[in-house]
């Protein structure tokens, strides 16, 4: 996959690795990466061959969040002339488009496991929220930034945040602006684990990849949908979610694979998931 301003992408051993590509400007999101990163997301996840997505960055910094010419450009969103009401309503539709650029992550029916070097600021934060697992070097650092700019975050942080890491931990950060570092991430539960340089991180996060890759993408896509689930309901209804799913999606295929592969000291092979229709 090549093409995009915003990003480089890899796929290999059925991971997908999707690096921010504009280091110069400290990764920062213009309007092209809006729209590249869920295309990038889909096309990943249309085929059903790619079973993990890394998400990695270049540069000093991960990401400094939304490119402050965005904010400016005479076409931005709400900008146009005319009746008040209609402007508004084009800005909240705008919003939840870009929503949606971070929500294509929980979407896909493979896990994204995020790698955060250097400064994770603003709409960093709302993208890596929204990955199934995050890891960082040293010198990373995370910043609700919206606050030191006068605005409520409103493209993902404020929802997931407290659902990661404990609730007074996250108003804090939402309120103050303030810089969480690395060490305190890891001792709160955002990221899973910090490494010394980028090089380790990057490489041992595309190894995790490519162990979840290994499983059956049946059952990682399972997995997922039901701790998305688990996340937004109680647990009377995720496990009546749970029993509905095994009753349509378990198969002893996958299964059988698992437990022969094991008793003949090999790895098993387990089938891709079939490509996702995108028209009837």
């Amino acid at each position: 996959m090549s093409g995009w301003r915003c990003f480089e992408v890899d796929v290999a051993d059925k991971v997908a690795h999707v690096r921010l590509s504009r280091p110069d400007e400290l990764n920062s999101m213009v309007r092209e990466f809006w729209n590249e990163l869920p295309e990038i997301v889909r096309q990943l996840d249309a085929g059903g061959d790619v079973r993990a997505m890394v998400l990695s960055s270049t540069g000093r910094h991960f990401c400094a969040g939304m490119d402050l010419g965005v904010f400016g450009s005479p076409d931005a969103p709400g900008g146009a002339d005319g009746e008040t009401g209609r402007i508004r309503a084009q800005l909240r539709q705008t919003a939840l488009m870009l929503q949606e650029s971070f929500t294509c992550f929980e979407r896909a029916r493979f896990p994204v496991l995020a790698a955060v070097q250097g400064g994770c600021i603003g709409g960093g934060v709302d993208m890596v929220c929204a990955a199934d697992m995050r890891y960082a070097t040293e010198d990373a650092f995370f910043v609700v930034q919206e606050i030191n700019i006068g605005m409520t975050a409103d493209v993902g942080t404020l929802q997931r945040l407290p659902r990661l890491i404990p609730d007074g931990v996250a108003r804090e950060l939402a309120y103050t602006g303030r810089r969480l570092p690395a060490a305190r991430a890891v001792e709160v539960g955002l990221v899973n684990e910090v490494y010394p340089t980028h090089e380790e991180m990057v490489d041992a996060v595309l190894a995790t990849a490519r162990e979840v890759a290994s499983k059956s993408p049946l059952a990682v896509w399972g997995s997922k949908e039901m701790l998305l689930h688990a996340r937004d309901h109680s647990v009377a209804d995720g496990l009546n979610h749970i029993a509905t799913w095994q009753t349509g999606m378990f198969q002893p295929g996958d299964m059988l694979e698992a437990f022969t592969a094991r008793a003949e000291q090999r790895d098993p092979e387990f089938p891709d998931l079939l490509p996702r229709p995108d028209r009837f």
